[in-house]
């Protein structure tokens, strides 16, 4: 939807906005406008442009930002240099060699533990194997027994075998009684 009327002029005036100023005047006197750029003193253009040229600027058409040319300080001397290196130095050696402290110390601890589990699992196996020869021990003595039941099951079942056959004939006898009886 368009605008229309006083909505345009609105829009219009909005969009003609003045751009915003290069140069930051922090002085209490406000300074006239220059009308125009030859008018001014060619020293103070070129201190100008100077300025402009080192400080960061936000170009609003390009979008291209120009920055301050990086200054070096001045050497300090080669030996402040030098022992600030070796300081430096020593003190990335010494947390080098105290990682390295600190990861055997967490291996001792790891191997002290480890021997320690290794321990309780031989007393574990030493209790067990203590056990399983009282056991051995025990079934060696009930072998006897054991033994002597194997033989009365033994006869049990040939009692048991000889019982059926003594059933059986007795059976076949009733049989043979019967038949002579009925004669």
């Amino acid at each position: 939807m368009a605008a229309t009327g006083e909505e345009a002029a609105a829009m219009d005036s909005i969009c003609k906005a003045p751009a915003p100023p290069t140069e930051l005047n922090l002085s209490a006197e406000p300074e006239p406008e220059p009308e125009s750029e030859p008018e001014r003193d060619a020293a103070t253009s070129d201190a100008t442009e100077t300025q402009k040229s080192k400080r960061s600027t936000n170009n609003n058409e390009g979008g291209v930002e120009t920055a301050e040319e990086a200054t070096e300080p001045a050497e300090p001397d080669i030996n402040e240099l030098c022992k600030d290196m070796f300081d430096k130095m020593a003190v990335f050696l010494q947390g080098e060699l105290t990682a390295t402290c600190e990861d055997y110390k967490l291996l001792e601890n790891m191997n002290k533990l480890t021997s320690l589990k290794y321990m309780e699992m031989k007393d574990i196996s030493i209790n067990i194997s203590r056990n399983l020869q009282d056991l051995n021990q025990k079934y060696g003595g009930l072998q006897s027994y054991l033994d002597q039941i194997n033989q009365i099951e033994e006869q049990v079942t040939a009692l048991e075998q000889a019982a059926y056959k003594l059933d059986t004939y007795s059976k076949k006898l009733e049989a043979k009684f019967k038949k002579l009886e009925k004669r």
